[in-house]
């Protein structure tokens, strides 16, 4: 058994899958008892996220079940239809792409009694074929879950309740009342329903251990309920770049994958599925001004190496010399350019194989591709060490 790994795909049935190979990653995420653990990464639905998830290799899609966030913009029914014409170029297909649409105003967007934007959304995707599991929260308005019922009735996909746990998040914990009408509105039950704990951001050791704490606490009082998936999740990535050192690789702490494991360490029952948000802070980003100087947000053992350099070159060439560098760090694997897709592209960067050296959309691709990889891959490589030693 050592050589396969049970996953559960995103549609909840058991799936088995030959290991990624890529084992020296192998020292963050443990699941004890060799449960099987899949990986749900919450990415912001812009074109890099879209552009990683599109060139995920096929052991990597078996392992993770994506929640994608609409990220709020002025024109709100061009960014609708841009988010639903990425999904369609990047989900496989038969995978149930799981659509987070809470950070947008709930205006009307299409014509008749419901016409808010998952509406849209559940709409452009049916006709794209790509399936959605839609995002409740128990905050959501008559108005939003009335768009959502009628999204899952029409994709037949269940739902995706998201609870937050963050200390500062303002939401009030859903009572059992509360869930139940929950589901009596959206027509399923909880076998069709995910549950995503969000503890938020995790900004300091304190932070985090407070956050285990919230999210035990949760799982204790959600746990009655016999729901289809469950994960934790929470982001430990900075909100942006300012104050970086240029021109060196400065080390991020991994707090969220330390969070997830004292929750498993401390927790009696199975063991939830491992969340993040990629190489994103878990709020929606500010709107962008400006060039980014060249960046790479590389995902190692226990932390994100993170090179920023300053703009000398014309263009984003300087990106060229910060491949070259990371390329010939201790931190670049073992597995090199075969570890995934966007790790290929810092080759060809390194090697100067390319005419450009990309911009803001291709390194963030570049550097969540990296990431699907190394998460899936410790996960993989866990639970099939785990089970070898049963």
């Amino acid at each position: 058994m050592a050589d396969f790994a049970l996953y559960l795909s995103t549609l909840g049935h058991v799936t088995l899958v030959r290991c990624g190979g890529i084992v020296d990653w192998l020292d963050v995420l443990v699941a004890p008892g060799g449960w099987p653990v899949a990986y749900v990464p919450i990415l912001k639905g812009k074109a890099g996220e879209f552009m990683a998830l599109e060139h995920a290799t096929p052991e990597v899609r078996a392992c993770i079940r994506p929640v994608m966030e609409v990220v709020p913009d002025p024109d709100l029914r061009d960014i609708l239809e841009t988010f639903c014409d990425h999904a369609m170029d990047a989900v496989p297909n038969g995978t149930v792409l799981t659509v987070d649409c809470g950070a947008l105003p709930e205006v009307r967007v299409l014509q008749g009694d419901v016409g808010g934007p998952m509406a849209r959304v559940s709409e452009s995707l049916g006709l794209r074929g790509v399936t959605m599991c839609p995002v409740v929260r128990c905050t959501d308005t008559d108005g939003v879950m009335a768009e959502a019922a009628i999204a899952v009735a029409g994709h037949q996909s269940g739902a995706c309740l998201r609870v937050a746990v963050a200390a500062d998040s303002g939401e009030p914990f859903p009572d059992k009342e509360r869930i139940r009408g929950l589901l009596r509105d959206l027509k399923v039950e909880p076998e069709e329903t995910d549950l995503l704990v969000d503890a938020g951001p995790v900004r300091s050791i304190a932070g985090r251990d407070g956050a285990v704490e919230r999210v035990l606490e949760a799982l204790r009082l959600l746990s009655p309920w016999r729901w289809r998936e469950r994960c934790v999740a929470a982001g430990a990535f900075p909100a942006n770049l300012t104050g970086f050192p240029r021109g060196q690789a400065t080390p991020v702490p991994r707090l969220d994958a330390q969070l997830w494991q004292q929750v498993i360490n401390r927790w009696d029952g199975e063991p939830p599925d491992f969340g993040d948000f990629g190489v994103t802070h878990p709020h929606m980003p500010k709107r962008s001004k400006g060039t980014p100087d060249p960046n790479m947000r590389y995902t190692t053992r226990g932390d994100w190496q993170v090179f920023v350099y300053p703009r000398i070159r014309s263009g984003n060439d300087d990106f060229f010399t910060l491949s070259q560098d990371l390329v010939a760090s201790p931190y670049w694997p073992s597995t090199g350019a075969q570890t995934s897709w966007g790790d290929a592209r810092i080759l060809d960067c390194a090697h100067r194989r390319r005419p450009k050296a990309g911009g803001g959309a291709e390194w963030r691709a570049w550097a969540t591709s990296h990431h699907l990889a190394v998460v899936s891959a410790n996960l993989e490589a866990m639970g099939a060490h785990d089970r070898s030693a049963m």
